[in-house]
């Protein structure tokens, strides 16, 4: 279909709702300037004269419908309050010069200053509860001290501590149960009381008594030594002796306080020489000993049974061992 006048005819008969605007003409609506749908324009369509549009553009709000009319735009900030009846609108040059308005300070709050808020009420509120804070903590504090020192029965009665224990952080040092070594005493051969034939004698190199002097013809019967020895405290000890054999094997019998040891005092060849030279055999044993605080007599003897082909250098109390 090209474009142009196809010949006389109305608007309703091209468009399918033309219609619709025919209702408006019927009710007695006054007909717009220019026409438009349902309504004629300013002339008739005429033949080979091509028809104007159906549509006339107008100025916004012009066109009216029916008996309604549009209202004026009235700006909010000029607008009645709600519930009071809306002013017509009109232009703003006619309102005259605005109105100055006028702000209405807020009333002062009381106990106030009038500038804000009670910062010295609040203020005093914290501290308040801060001082109840602290206050419950010490309380508890104590409490619980006091509840300690109950329990362990070091505080009498229902006394109160008035200021919380302090703790202290310094370790405690625990009593030292090592003791000072005991000075044991330890005497040379040659200086005891000697019995029978025993006598001083220096001939054989090795010696350590002093100035090389030992206890020699301890070989026959009621030969002996006596010691008296003084103890620091009574116990267990071991009674040691330092004597040299011809690489033979020999012993003695040991009294203690006057009662004899129910076993000898054995002089073995401990080194397993096999030198009969005196001088090459100088060796050490032990026995067992119970001696009292104070002085002890300790005797080492000859007696029948006995082998005693030895010397004697000296005689020491030593420790007895751990268990």
């Amino acid at each position: 279909m090209a474009a142009g006048n196809d010949g006389a005819s109305k608007p309703e008969d091209d468009d399918p709702f033309g219609y619709l605007y025919e209702d408006g003409q019927a009710a007695g609506a006054q007909p717009p300037q220019g026409g438009g749908y349902g309504y004629p324009g300013p002339a008739a369509a005429q033949p080979g004269v091509p028809r104007t549009s159906y549509h006339q553009v107008r100025t916004v709000g012009e066109r009216q419908y029916g008996h309604h009319q549009q209202q004026p735009y009235v700006p909010p900030q000029q607008q009645a309050p709600y519930g009071q009846p809306q002013a017509q609108y009109a232009a703003p040059e006619t309102y005259g010069a605005p109105q100055q308005t006028r702000q209405t300070p807020l009333p002062p709050q009381r106990g106030g200053s009038g500038r804000g808020p009670n910062t010295k009420g609040l203020l005093i509120g914290a501290v308040a509860v801060v001082a109840v804070v602290v206050i419950g903590i010490a309380a508890a504090v104590i409490s619980n001290s006091g509840g300690e020192k109950d329990k362990d029965g070091k505080a009498g009665g229902n006394t109160t501590s008035t200021a919380p224990s302090q703790v202290s952080e310094t370790p405690t040092t625990e009593p030292t149960t090592d003791k000072t070594p005991e000075e044991l005493p330890k005497q040379d051969a040659a200086t005891l009381m000697l019995g029978g034939q025993a006598a001083a004698e220096k001939t054989v190199q090795g010696a350590e008594g002093a100035g090389g002097v030992y206890v020699s013809g301890f070989n026959a019967p009621g030969a002996s030594v006596t010691w008296k020895a003084n103890m620091p405290s009574g116990g267990k000890y071991r009674l040691t002796v330092r004597y040299a054999i011809p690489a033979v094997d020999a012993n003695a019998t040991l009294t203690v306080n006057g009662k004899a040891n129910s076993l000898p005092l054995g002089l073995k060849n401990f080194i397993h020489s096999s030198d009969p030279n005196l001088e090459k055999n100088w060796q050490t044993t032990w026995a067992p000993v119970t001696l009292q605080q104070g002085d002890n007599e300790i005797k080492i003897s000859c007696e029948q049974g006995n082998q005693c082909n030895v010397l004697l250098d000296w005689l020491e109390v030593t420790p007895a061992p751990a268990g």
